[in-house]
This record gives structure tokens, C-alpha cells and sequence, in this order.
């Protein structure tokens, strides 16, 4: 090789190990990365197995709670009964259920709506305008309050200054 080089060898060997430095850190990142999500799904997992059992336990309890509840006969419902105090209680009417695919849809469309005015709302308040505004109203208020600050001392010290005029004329020399 020659001596014409216009770059010194040793920026070009230094670039090179500050890249192999960098892919390096970005291999450890990625292998680090899927071990950590292998682990959260599994967690996951194991997690839904266990609510899958706690359901399927519920259910059963429950189906076994309907087969041995008495059957009882539909409550007395003339006009004249006021309160139904000491009969067995009324049956709930039918609540209008709503389907699961029409329920994920609302729930994401209220996540995505508030997503939305969060970020938003974090572009308007971090908008060079605004961080202006915050900068500018700051300044003026630490420039008010040494202006106070350079006030009140001046004012103390008057006041100190005078005590200590009036401590001495009262005071008489002593002979």
C-alpha cells in the first residue's frame, strides 16, 4: 500500500470496531428480547390455563346450584300487593346482553379514542408554541421574583438600619 492515504488507518479501524461494538449490543438485545418474550408468553399462558380452570370450576359450581334450586311458583301479582315482604323474591327479568364481537369493538373503539386524545394532547402541549410560552412565562416570573427577592432585602435592611439608629440615639454614652 502507499503512503497517499487521505483518511488515517486508525479511524478506519476504530469505525469498524465501534460498528462490530454496535452489532454486537444489537445481537445481546434481540437474543435477550426473545427470551424474555418466550418467558411472557409462557407466563401467559400458564395464566390462562389457570382463569380457564377457575371458569370451568364456576360453571360447574354454578350448573350444580341451578339443578338442586327449588322450584318455586311465579309470585302473586294482583294489584292490591304493595310489598312482597316474607315471599320468595321475583325472578330478574332478562338483561339485553351484548355480543362479544360488538363489545371488543366499542372497548377498542374507547381505547383508540383516548389513545388519540392523549397524543393529542401531548403534541399540543409539546408544540414549539407552547414550550415558548411555558419558557417565556418562566423567565418573567424568575425575573419577578428576584426583583421581589432584591426588594424585601432592601427593605430589611432599612429596617435594620433604623433599629440600629434608634438603639444608638437612645443610648448615652457611658462616662
Amino acid at each position: 500500500m502507499s503512503e497517499d492515504w487521505t483518511v488515517p488507518a486508525w479511524t478506519i479501524v476504530s469505525a469498524l470496531v465501534v460498528m462490530l461494538l454496535v452489532v454486537g449490543a444489537l445481537a445481546v438485545a434481540t437474543v435477550r428480547g426473545r427470551r424474555r418474550a418466550v418467558r411472557d408468553r409462557a407466563a401467559a399462558q400458564a395464566e390462562a390455563e389457570a382463569l380457564r380452570a377457575q371458569v370451568a370450576e364456576i360453571e360447574r359450581r354454578l350448573d350444580t346450584a341451578v339443578a338442586t334450586a327449588p322450584v318455586t311458583a311465579p309470585p302473586d301479582d294482583t294489584d292490591y300487593v304493595i310489598t312482597r315482604i316474607g315471599e320468595p323474591a321475583a325472578l330478574p327479568t332478562a338483561v339485553p346482553a351484548v355480543a362479544a364481537p360488538l363489545f371488543a369493538d366499542l372497548v377498542l373503539r374507547e381505547s383508540v379514542v383516548q389513545a388519540a386524545s392523549l397524543v393529542s394532547g401531548l403534541r399540543r402541549a409539546l408544540a414549539p408554541e407552547a414550550r415558548h410560552r411555558i419558557r417565556f412565562e418562566m423567565k418573567r416570573e424568575v425575573k419577578r421574583s428576584r426583583k421581589q427577592r432584591r426588594a424585601d432585602l432592601k427593605e430589611a435592611r432599612r429596617e435594620w438600619e433604623a433599629r440600629q439608629r434608634a438603639g444608638l440615639d437612645t443610648e448615652e454614652p457611658a462616662a
